[in-house]
């Protein structure tokens, strides 16, 4: 009976104990390394293709996300694109009160590009403030306000959401509770110069990251 009671109290404890990704950290949005994705730190937005990426995170084809001048005779501001022929432009994510702390899925969070520009913009993601006339996409590109969480800056926010075993950018922030906000998913649009634009989608574009 002694013998039972001590192996039923130790299949007790071994089931309680906290898994490295599961209830230690429920929440919290993981690079391709295994690392915990970090306010302040450069990562690479990797878009994972169809096929599908190995285990370890390396996917078949180079890609990512960059910054680009996407419309003839308006070089400003840039927009936010998927590239093939390379990894892109490592960002930065900035989450509300918090430096140097872990991004958990579904925080609200800036997106900025680590890099300069000839354009007078920020590099903070935002989502364009109108339609565009002649596709009837909603764009997202750059030119947004850093931090200063609130109605001026709804456009700035975005959330990381799982995605099967992987993630996805949405729009659908929570820094204003007496704003509607219509959510919805972050994909990709083929544009008539073969730019490949983020955008509002209900197709999500599926991403891993990388640090820098």
């Amino acid at each position: 009976m002694k013998n039972r009671l001590v192996s039923i109290l130790l299949l007790f404890s071994l089931s309680t104990l906290p898994s490295p990704h599961g209830s230690s950290y429920p929440d919290s949005v993981f690079t391709i390394s295994e690392g915990k994705l970090l306010v302040g730190s450069t990562y690479y937005i990797l878009p994972v293709p169809s096929t599908g990426c190995e285990a370890s995170g390396r996917c078949g084809s180079v890609g990512g996300l960059a910054l680009a001048s996407t419309i003839e005779q308006q070089p400003c501001p840039l927009d936010v694109v998927a590239v093939d022929t390379y990894q892109g432009v490592p960002v930065v994510f900035n989450a509300i009160g918090r430096r140097h702390a872990v991004v958990n899925i579904s925080d609200d969070v800036n997106i900025y590009f680590y890099a300069q520009t000839s354009c007078p913009q920020s590099t903070v993601w935002k989502l364009a403030d109108e339609v565009d006339a002649s596709t009837k996409q909603w764009f997202v590109s750059t030119g947004g306000a850093f931090g200063s969480p609130g109605k001026k800056t709804l456009r700035n926010w975005f959330k990381i959401e799982k995605y099967d075993s992987d993630y996805m950018i949405r729009y659908c922030p929570t820094v204003c509770k007496h704003c509607k906000v219509q959510c919805s998913d972050v994909g990709v649009y083929v544009d008539e110069n073969q730019n490949k634009r983020l955008v509002l989608s209900n197709v999500p574009l599926k991403v891993r990251f990388q640090q820098a």
